[in-house]
């Protein structure tokens, strides 16, 4: 398996975090929606950073996202940042957040802030319908060396004459404010917030907007076509058939603002772009027209999905997929990415979590097991990699016909194959109440060694 292709979105992403420790568990949390990203984390404040520290981080990431806009102010500062560079505003949901705690934590009158421009508090009293409240704002000029002394003393001077609340959106200030009795509350990002900001530090990568332009190519193909018009007694049938399936495939193709081609008779293509394709996708989770040939023409299809560096491999590609789906029975989407790995399968309209794996097999002990096993060794490892995903490696064939969503039959061949080869042995077997043979239990014990 490949260990770079970490996420539905393609070749993983080095992003660097920069900000203080306190951070590290919320964006973490962040990160999660996000599994492209790898991420390396520098913990610093505006006071600490230095040019060494910023300098070594640059040369291992391919973007940078600071959790507090003074550090990424005094970075800018210190090196020329020649990679994309994210700041989490305090023009999100933190804020109001903030205020709510104050609100419901003190009585109070006064309130100061810093690093938010007066207009934009303005408008969150606004909206919240407050009005009973005075404040003062600073916004400090952040070229100055003592910029975190200047940011405190106005907090100070307010609180002795006001009796004010502070503020801030600096993790710093607030521990010093602390110190001196003041009462305060940093306004800290929200999920929402970190998660826009890590949309957009997505967004800004070279990497990302290559992806987004490059060349997606997709087959999709009437499962066994000839049964499915069986049903129509006329030809005129059959063409108002062949019709319906056109346009549900030309509304189809204008959601993914693609070109659609007509290859003949039961099969269709499009082509759109990657970063089109995965949004209307949701990521590779979610494809309705599988449900929606069943439920309104009674035919199931299937789809092969090819990206590219050119048009021809991402259509190559998408032939390799569309095999794939056809090797699992249809009415499922299976997806080749550039460099020949796997994902898949879609089979239905739902989150759901999907198998990985490469599509070109060098492990020469894996090609060594498929040959034994009178298999192909890409289709031995989709086995495997569906197989894995359940984390189970005792099975009846009964059950591994459902974890392969395969027929009871194919099941108990593919487990033949198996024992043939010496892949998997019998561990045991299952009573069942009702009269009838006991079920054996077979241990894939090939697939355990694989995952050590």
């Amino acid at each position: 398996m490949k260990t770079n292709q970490l996420s539905d979105y393609g070749t993983e992403i080095i992003i660097g975090i920069v900000g203080p420790q306190a951070l590290e568990k919320e964006i973490m949390k962040a990160l999660e929606a996000f599994p492209n990203f790898r991420p390396i984390f520098l913990q610093t404040t505006p006071s600490t950073i230095d040019h060494e520290d910023i300098s070594a981080l640059i040369v291992k990431v391919e973007v940078l996202l600071f959790l507090e806009f003074p550090t990424y102010f005094k970075a800018k500062q210190l090196v020329n940042i020649s990679i994309p560079a994210q700041y989490v505003p305090l023009m999100g949901t933190g804020l109001y957040r903030s205020l709510f705690l104050i609100k419901t934590q003190y009585e109070f009158t006064h309130f100061s802030i810093d690093t938010v421009e007066e207009r934009y508090i303005q408008r969150i009293l606004y909206e919240l319908g407050e009005t009973k409240y005075a404040w003062k704002s600073f916004f400090p000029d952040y070229e100055q060396a003592d910029f975190i002394e200047s940011i405190v003393t106005f907090h100070q001077n307010n609180h002795q004459t006001n009796g004010s609340i502070a503020i801030t959106g600096i993790q710093e200030v607030s521990l010093k404010l602390s110190e001196l009795a003041i009462p305060n509350e940093w306004v800290t990002p929200t999920y929402q917030d970190l998660i826009v900001s890590l949309e957009r530090a997505l967004l800004a990568t070279e990497a990302r907007k290559n992806k987004e332009s490059q060349i997606v190519f997709g087959i999709i193909d009437i499962d066994k076509f000839d049964k499915a018009t069986e049903k129509y007694t006329t030809e005129h049938e059959v063409q108002l058939f062949k019709l319906k399936f056109q346009q549900m495939m030309l509304n189809y193709t204008k959601l993914l603002d693609g070109h659609l081609i007509n290859s003949g008779g039961e099969e269709f293509s499009f082509i759109t772009t990657r970063g089109i394709f995965e949004r209307e996708t949701r990521g590779y989770k979610y494809i309705p027209i599988l449900n929606s040939a069943k439920s309104e023409l009674g035919v199931t299809i299937s789809i092969g999905v090819g990206f590219g560096r050119s048009a021809a491999e991402a259509g190559s590609h998408a032939r390799l997929a569309l095999r794939q789906s056809k090797e699992l029975g249809g009415n499922v989407c299976y997806i080749v990415r550039e460099d020949q790995s796997v994902i898949g399968p879609v089979d239905i309209i739902t989150d759901t979590q999907y198998e990985k794996y490469d599509l070109a097999i060098t492990d020469a002990e894996l090609l060594e097991k498929a040959e034994k096993a009178g298999m192909s060794a890409a289709y031995m490892t989709k086995l495997m990699a569906r197989v894995a995903r359940h984390k189970k490696y005792d099975y009846t064939a009964q059950e591994l016909a459902t974890t392969l969503n395969i027929t009871t039959r194919s099941a108990h061949r593919i487990l033949l194959k198996w024992m043939d080869a010496n892949l998997v042995d019998i561990v045991g077997e299952e009573k069942i109440t009702f009269k009838g043979r006991p079920r054996r239990i077979y241990s894939l014990s090939f697939i355990m060694d694989d995952q050590k």
